[in-house]
This record gives structure tokens, C-alpha cells and sequence, in this order.
């Protein structure tokens, strides 16, 4: 019936509407630094059964097919892509990437992150007024686990291993002021996205496996660099232009639908 083709086509403007906003979210973040792009997922929903494979006739003949009518569509999810974004270079020894997997630690408020703790792969650093290094955002999360600059300190070398090494007046040889740790996950895709460039621990992404970077899987540190978006623009535009006809595909099913009940009402004139 008409009824079932409206619902049907209605159910897949929607959910194109989700994708066109993940796609919108992904091109709008083609300069975020650490940004991990995303794909709307579909799926299709229930059929109606009216005829069922595999009947037999009297003659003992069974039935090759059968007759399913589907319900139309929806958004089963959001996967990220984890995949490794281009290496900018930049002339900030606080400016830092991975080289891998892994991700830097945060500390949160304990509602948006468990434990206390969200993950990015933002390696754009900076220090606050206690000379502690931050994220170099609005909000200037503090790393996790707790590292100060001396504010004395003339250069600051980062290791591929993590270890951060200050030069300061009076000290012959670099002083050794801490170490980055990195965490990883066995789903990363399951993590959740917590906006500023964070994910969240999640049951589906399992705890984080935290260490030195460089071992166990974990990538390695890279300074004076940092890891842009992995958002391909050119495909995402792709995108967008089957997302739009799709888009139209489905607006012309609603209307040939309509027309067949305006046909039907008029079946008595």
C-alpha cells in the first residue's frame, strides 16, 4: 500500500538527515588538530511477511522466495575512524603528536569522563599560571599524570618515549621533569565523544591500557609536530552529493505515493 511506501520513504529523509549532520560535523572540523571523523551507519528495520519461503504445494513443490514488504531505515550508529591524521609541522617544542596509537590524558569533572579522565589526541599543549601542562584550549585541562615546567626552564625537549627534559639556569645537564603516558584501548570506535577534542571510557571500549608510549602497541611521541584531522574532504563531499540525491530519491517517493492516494480517493467520482 501507498500508506506503507510514505512511511517507508519518511523513515529515509531521516535518516539521511542524520548523515547529512555527521558529514556537516566532519567538514566543519577539517582543521581541528587531533579530529576523528565519523560515518552514519544504516540499517533496515522490519519487514512484513506475507508469503514465507519454503512452502510446500500439494504437489510437494516448495515455494523458491518469498514475499517480505520492508519498513524503511534507520541510523543504527556513529563509527569513528581512528585512522592516523597528516603530521603538521610546527615550530612550538609544547606542540606534540602521536605517532601510533594512544591517546593523552586529561583530567575532567567525574560526570563527563570515569574517573576523572577523557582521552584526545590534541597534542596542542601549553602551560598555566603553575607552570602545569594544559591542553591549549578554553578550557586548559590539566594533563593526566600531573606534569610542571620550571618556570625557569630556557628549552623543553620531548623524547619519542615520553620523557620531557627542561634546561635550566645552573644545571649543566637537562633536568628530567616527567613523563607522558599514554592510553590505549581494545575498541577505541566505542569510545564516547565528549566534545573539546575528548572521548570518554565507555563499556563498549573497554578500560584503557595505560603505559609508556612507544611499547605494547602504544605509538610514540613526536615534538614540535601535530596530528591534523583525518577528515578527507573531497570524499566527504562525495558524500554529501549521494546524501542529497538520496535525499530527492526519497522526496520523489512521497510524492508518487501521494499521487496513488489521490487516485484512490477519487476512485468514487
Amino acid at each position: 500500500m501507498a500508506i506503507t511506501a510514505l512511511h517507508s520513504a519518511a523513515s529515509g529523509l531521516s535518516a539521511l538527515g542524520l548523515k547529512l549532520d555527521t558529514i556537516s560535523n566532519n567538514l566543519a572540523n577539517v582543521n581541528t588538530d587531533g579530529f576523528k571523523a565519523s560515518r552514519a551507519n544504516f540499517q533496515d528495520l522490519l519487514y512484513v511477511e506475507k508469503a514465507q519461503p519454503g512452502v510446500e504445494n500439494r504437489n510437494g513443490d516448495q515455494r523458491p522466495t518469498g514475499l517480505y514488504v520492508g519498513l524503511g531505515v534507520k541510523v543504527s550508529g556513529t563509527q569513528l575512524d581512528f585512522a592516523q591524521g597528516p603530521p603538521i609541522a610546527s615550530d612550538r617544542p609544547l606542540d606534540v603528536m602521536i605517532d601510533g596509537a594512544g591517546f593523552f590524558q586529561v583530567q575532567v569533572e567525574d560526570a563527563r569522563g570515569a574517573g576523572g579522565i577523557g582521552y584526545t589526541r590534541a597534542g596542542n599543549l601549553a602551560v598555566n599560571s603553575d607552570g602545569e601542562l594544559v591542553l591549549a584550549n578554553d578550557q586548559g585541562r590539566r594533563l593526566e599524570p600531573n606534569i610542571t615546567i620550571p618556570n625557569d626552564a630556557t628549552t623543553v625537549q620531548i623524547n619519542r618515549d615520553g620523557q620531557i627534559f627542561a634546561r635550566v639556569p645552573g644545571q649543566q645537564d637537562p633536568v628530567n621533569v616527567g613523563e607522558l603516558q599514554l592510553a590505549a584501548f581494545v575498541n577505541p570506535a566505542g569510545l564516547q565523544q565528549l566534545g573539546e577534542n575528548l572521548f570518554g571510557e565507555t563499556a563498549a571500549s573497554g578500560p584503557p591500557i595505560v603505559g609508556e608510549p612507544d611499547i605494547d602497541g602504544r605509538g610514540g611521541i613526536i615534538q614540535n609536530f601535530l596530528e591534523g584531522s583525518n577528515v578527507n574532504p573531497t570524499l566527504e563531499l562525495i558524500n554529501l552529493i549521494r546524501t542529497q540525491r538520496a535525499f530527492e530519491m526519497n522526496s520523489q517517493t512521497i510524492r508518487a505515493a501521494d499521487e496513488a492516494l489521490q487516485q484512490i480517493a477519487q476512485l468514487r467520482r
